[in-house]
C-alpha cells in the first residue's frame, strides 16, 4: 500500500509540474512536488550556469521571503552544492554539517541537518539540482525518497526541456515580430535617431536585457548613438569609445564576429573599465552583434546586457541578436537614402532656379541698362546723373544676382567660403560703427582649396581690426574674388592711412600668410585717402 501511495503520489507530481509550460511556475511546482513526495521541510532547486561550474539561479521551497532577505546573497554553488555540480548523483546525508565539504551555514539561516540531493538533466547535459533537507518526520532520506526524487528528476528534465523549448520558440516570434515593427517603420518617412532608439528599446524588451545600446563607427572611435535602459546607463549616449579594444575591434572587422561575455562586469574590472564605467558593475552576459558595414557610417554594433543574476538568454543557435542587428543597418541605409533623395530633389531645384536667374532675369536687367545708357547722351544734363546712379543700381543687382547664384550651388551641409566671410564682416560691424561693403566674384566657394580658405579669411579678420584699431575710418569694403588661377582678398578703408614704418611691422603676420600659400601681400594708399591691403594666393596647386 505505501509503494503504491508512493507511485500514485509521483504520477500525480508529474502530471502536476507539466501543467503548463512557463519555466518559472514549472520550477517552482517541481520544488514544491519533489518536497512532498520525500516529506522534506525545506527544498531548492539551483540552476547551473553556461560554465558548468555556478549556479545562476536558486529556487527555493519553506523559506519566507524575510527569511531569504534576512540570509543574504543565494549560493552560487560551494561546498556540498558544488559537489553534487561536479558529481552530478544523488546524495543522502546523515547530518550536513558533518560532511567534509561542508561550508557551514550563513547567519541566520535556519538549522538544517539530514539532506537529499538529486541532480537534474536535459538531454544528457546538467540543467541543476534538486536539493532536500530537514525530513518532516525527523528521521533521514531513505532509500525509496532517493528513488521517488530521482524518477521526479527525470521527469522534471523532459518537463524543463519542452519548457525551455516554448520559451525559446516564444523568443523567436517576438524578435520576429518586432523586425517587422521595424520594417514596417522604415517604409515611410522615419528619423534615423528615432530609428535607432526604437530599435534599442525592442531588442532589450523582447531579450528581457537590462540595457541595450547601438554603437557606431567615426572614425578610429565609435560613437554611442541610442541606449534604452535604466537613468544611469541614458547618460552614456554621445560617448565615443576607442574602436581597437580587443572584443571591439573583432565585432567590427570585415568578418563581423558576434561576441558573447559570460561576465561584463568581470571583464570591465579585469581591464580596469570599472573606473570609466561603474554601472557595468550590475551588467554580466552581454551579446555584442556587428551591425554589417553597407554604406560608409553604418559600421558598428549592437549590445545587449543581461542584469548581474539573470538566468534569460537569447535562443540558442537562432542568432536572433544578429539578425535584429541587421534591421540598423538597413534602417540607417533607408535613412540615408532618404537625404541623399531629399539633397537631388534640392540640388535640381537650385539648379533650375540658377538657370532661370542667369538666361533670365539678369539677360533682362543687362538690356534695361544697356537701354538706359543709351539714354544717357539723349537727355538733359541733370537726368543723365539719375540715370548712371539706375545703371548703377543695375550693375550691383546683376552682382548680387551672380553671387546668389554661386551659393545655390552649395549644398546645406559643404562649407561655404562665401557664408563664413558674411559672417566675419558682420562680426565687425559694431566694433567699426558700420557695416563693411562686402563684394564676392566668381565661384570662390567651389574652386578655392580648403587648405587657402583659412589663410582668407585671417587675412581678413586681421585687416578689419587694424581698420578697428588704427585707420579711424567711416567706410570700409571687403573685396573676395576668383581671377584666373588666383584668388584675389581685397580690403580698402578711407581712414587715415598707414605709414612707411607701419607697412612692415603691424603687417608682418599678413605678408607670412601669404608667402605660406605661395602668394604675395601688397599694401599701398588708397585714392583719395585710406589703405588698400591686397592679398593673392594660386588656387591651381592647392
Amino acid at each position: 500500500m505505501d509503494y503504491q501511495e508512493r507511485l500514485r503520489a509521483l504520477l500525480d507530481a508529474v502530471v502536476g509540474i507539466g501543467a503548463d509550460l512557463d519555466l518559472n511556475s514549472t520550477l517552482d511546482r517541481i520544488v514544491t512536488a519533489a518536497c512532498e513526495l520525500a516529506g522534506a521541510r525545506y527544498g531548492a532547486l539551483g540552476v547551473v550556469g553556461p560554465d558548468g561550474k555556478r549556479l545562476v539561479r536558486f529556487i527555493t521551497h519553506g523559506v519566507t521571503d524575510a527569511e531569504i532577505a534576512a540570509i543574504g546573497p543565494y549560493p552560487e554553488g560551494h561546498g556540498i552544492l558544488g559537489l553534487l555540480i561536479e558529481h552530478p548523483e544523488p546524495i543522502r546525508l546523515h547530518d550536513l554539517a558533518e560532511h567534509p565539504r561542508s561550508y557551514g551555514f550563513p547567519a541566520n539561516h535556519p538549522p538544517m541537518k539530514s539532506f537529499l540531493g538529486v541532480p537534474i538533466r536535459t538531454r544528457e547535459h546538467a540543467y541543476g539540482n534538486l536539493y532536500l533537507t530537514e525530513k518532516t518526520s525527523g528521521a533521514d532520506f531513505t532509500e525509496d525518497d532517493e528513488r521517488t526524487v530521482t524518477a521526479l528528476a527525470a521527469a522534471a528534465g523532459v518537463v524543463i526541456d519542452n519548457a525551455r523549448l516554448y520559451a525559446d520558440t516564444e523568443q523567436r516570434r517576438r524578435w520576429h515580430e518586432v523586425t517587422a515593427e521595424i520594417t514596417q517603420l522604415m517604409l515611410g518617412e522615419f528619423d534615423i535617431d528615432q530609428a535607432l532608439q526604437l530599435i534599442t528599446k525592442r531588442s532589450r524588451e523582447v531579450s528581457g536585457a537590462q540595457v541595450a545600446s547601438v554603437l557606431l563607427a567615426d572614425g578610429d572611435e565609435l560613437v554611442v548613438r541610442a541606449v534604452d535602459g535604466p537613468a544611469e546607463f541614458t547618460q552614456y549616449v554621445g560617448r565615443r569609445i576607442p574602436a581597437d579594444l580587443p572584443v571591439l575591434s573583432r565585432v567590427i572587422s570585415a568578418t563581423g564576429e558576434q561576441i558573447v561575455i559570460d561576465d561584463l562586469a568581470q571583464l570591465l574590472n579585469d581591464g580596469g573599465g570599472l573606473t570609466e564605467f561603474p554601472e557595468g558593475a550590475a551588467l554580466a552576459r552581454t551579446t555584442l552583434a556587428p551591425l554589417p558595414a553597407g554604406t560608409p557610417g553604418t559600421a558598428g554594433v549592437l549590445a545587449v546586457a543581461m542584469q548581474q543574476g539573470s538566468s534569460t538568454r537569447v535562443a540558442d543557435g537562432a542568432d536572433l541578436v544578429r539578425m535584429f542587428a541587421g534591421q540598423a543597418t538597413l534602417a540607417m541605409e533607408r535613412a540615408q537614402a532618404q537625404r541623399d533623395r531629399d539633397m537631388l530633389a534640392v540640388l535640381e531645384d537650385r539648379d533650375r532656379i540658377a538657370r532661370d536667374l542667369h538666361d533670365l532675369v539678369i539677360q533682362r536687367l543687362f538690356a534695361t541698362g544697356l537701354q538706359l545708357q543709351g539714354m544717357h547722351r539723349l537727355v538733359k544734363p541733370e537726368h543723365q546723373q539719375r540715370i548712371s546712379r539706375a545703371v548703377d543700381d543695375i550693375d550691383t543687382t546683376i552682382h548680387d544676382l551672380r553671387a546668389a547664384i554661386f551659393e545655390l550651388q552649395q549644398t546645406a551641409e559643404s562649407s561655404s567660403l562665401r557664408g563664413d566671410v558674411q559672417a566675419l564682416v558682420a562680426e565687425y560691424a559694431e566694433p567699426l560703427g558700420f557695416r563693411p561693403q562686402l563684394i564676392c566674384t566668381g565661384p570662390i566657394d567651389t574652386v578655392v582649396p580648403a587648405s587657402v580658405r583659412p589663410q582668407i579669411l585671417a587675412a581678413i579678420r586681421e585687416s578689419l581690426s587694424n581698420v578697428v584699431r588704427h585707420a579711424e575710418a567711416s567706410a570700409a569694403t571687403v573685396e573676395v574674388r576668383v581671377d584666373g588661377t588666383q584668388v584675389i582678398a581685397r580690403i580698402s578703408d578711407d581712414g587715415i592711412g598707414i605709414g612707411p614704418r607701419k607697412r612692415n611691422s603691424g603687417l608682418r603676420n599678413l605678408t607670412e600668410r601669404a608667402q605660406a600659400l605661395g602668394g604675395s601681400v601688397q599694401i599701398r594708399d588708397n585714392d583719395p585717402h585710406g589703405t588698400v591691403v591686397e592679398l593673392s594666393a594660386p588656387i591651381a596647386d592647392n
